[in-house]
């Protein structure tokens, strides 16, 4: 188990090095995903050890919102001031997105083989 969470931790290292060295326009973490997706697809006897790790860190994800609990805790006179701004931005971006997501899953139901009508009949 500790080799497959060593072997996430590099992954994401090394994408981590890749992004501030080589200035690749994608982030870290992405960078370390795919470097994990090409070992994965590489060396296939990793896949069983990481399905036992992955799905401990999923069972277990709620820990990793605890170092940003206390940093929302430390950041209380911001919150007091900026709360209500953060709030309405929040849901205000979070409905357009939405709503564009829709716009776009539309337009691109258009261009399938597939009708609408025959689309929300599957559904």
């Amino acid at each position: 188990m500790f080799d497959a969470l060593a072997l996430l931790l590099v992954c994401q290292l090394l994408g981590e090095v890749i992004h501030r060295l080589a200035h690749v326009p994608l982030p870290g973490a992405i960078l370390g995903l795919l470097l994990l997706l090409l070992w994965l697809g590489l060396v296939r006897k990793e896949r069983p050890k990481l399905g036992a790790v992955t799905g401990w860190l999923t069972a277990h994800i709620t820990i990793l919102f605890v170092p940003a609990t206390v940093g929302l805790i430390d950041e209380g006179s911001v919150l007091t001031r900026y709360g209500i701004g953060i709030a309405v931005a929040t849901i205000i971006s979070s409905l357009l997105t939405m709503l564009v997501t829709v716009a776009v899953f539309r337009w691109a139901l258009r261009f399938s083989s597939l009708p609408d009508e025959r689309w929300e009949e599957e559904l």
